[in-house]
């Protein structure tokens, strides 16, 4: 897997490339994904301004994917999956309103938005479970304990 880290955020609490690599490159072993996956740590105007833009929704939100669709890819680019962007205040945020630890919270973050870029999805009932239970077990993997249920706003 080739990996990119892209930060543009001031947040103090950003997990090393390292991590958020390896939990990047877990998801995409497990869900038998392949290609470059880019995670951008980003404060909340900037992800407000994508939230808005791509999904018609105000304020920001804690994370978002962008799967690389191939006919948007020049030819010799076919390995791109897409991004991850990560919203680092609003992460931290939520980890402490959910009485976790910013980094494992992170973790569920990047790990969820890489399976969203291998085509997984939470709308309907039966993907949504497997798609936690992926999650569960990636990061359980790390020592990392079951995310809290997520939200329906996304």
């Amino acid at each position: 897997m080739k990996f990119q880290l892209q930060v543009a955020s001031a947040h103090a609490a950003i997990p090393a490339r390292a991590r958020i690599r390896d939990w990047a490159r877990a998801a995409l072993q497990r869900a038998g994904g392949r290609g470059e996956v880019t995670v951008r740590v980003v404060d909340e105007d900037e992800m407000a301004s994508l939230n808005r833009r791509y999904r018609g929704r105000a304020g920001a939100t804690d994370v978002l994917a962008f799967p690389a669709a191939a006919k948007e890819l020049p030819p010799a680019a076919p390995e791109i999956l897409g991004d991850v962007v990560v919203c680092a205040p609003l992460a931290a945020a939520q980890a402490a309103k959910l009485q976790l630890t910013e980094p494992d919270h992170f973790a569920h973050l990047v790990v969820h938005g890489t399976l969203h870029l291998c085509g997984y999805d939470h709308h309907r009932a039966a993907p949504a479970a497997r798609m936690a239970a992926m999650e569960r077990d990636i990061l359980a993997g790390f020592g990392i304990a079951p995310p809290p249920p997520a939200p329906d706003d996304d």
